[in-house]
């Protein structure tokens, strides 16, 4: 199974980060990116790829422990940004970051402990991505147009464990399915 680890926003942030990004598609150039679809909307914690079927029960127990060793906390969508000059235009985060980014590293560290091949530690960097381009894209003007952007504030209540089904059908455009496998509470006693 293809897993991560991440942080599903609720509807009504959805709804809000629906509105923008239906405002930046109006703009000159947006039909040279490929939008992510709303039902994809997540901020990834930790990738873990291809994860053997045998460590998945391992993965979850672990990823459960990481929620219930933390607290709650405040989030919302603010802003935007950009990764490899215009491949990737994301949504940022604010709030209580430093709580998102020990949540990321425990459920990095539940990855590496359940046995999943993580590749070489990166610092977290909160986003939700919003289009990605093939090739090299000038997205500055959308980075500009998130600059005033907000969502409304939500708890963060839950980790979820995600499996991500690629698309197969080649037709050009089409998203990967999302799945959420396990939902782990935070904070709760365990």
């Amino acid at each position: 199974m293809r897993l991560f680890a991440a942080v599903l926003p609720p509807e009504d942030v959805t709804a809000a980060l629906a509105a923008e990004v239906a405002a930046l598609k109006k703009r000159p150039g947006a039909e040279g990116l490929r939008w992510t679809g709303r039902p994809g909307w997540h901020l990834t914690l930790a990738f873990y790829g291809e994860v053997d079927d045998q460590l998945v029960p391992d993965l979850s127990a672990r990823l459960e422990r990481a929620a219930h060793r933390t607290a709650p906390f405040p989030l919302a969508l603010r802003g935007g940004g950009q990764f490899g000059h215009g491949r990737a235009l994301w949504a940022g985060a604010d709030g209580d970051l430093a709580t998102l980014r020990l949540l990321a590293d425990r459920a990095e560290s539940a990855g590496r402990k359940a046995g999943v091949e993580m590749g070489e530690h990166r610092r977290y960097k909160p986003h939700l991505t919003l289009a990605r381009g093939r090739e090299a894209y000038d997205v500055r003007p959308y980075v500009e147009a998130l600059d005033g952007f907000t969502t409304p504030a939500w708890t963060v209540t839950d980790l979820a464990l995600v499996r991500s089904n690629l698309p197969r059908s080649g037709v050009p455009g089409e998203q990967p399915r999302y799945e959420t496998v396990a939902r782990s509470p935070l904070g709760a006693s365990g």
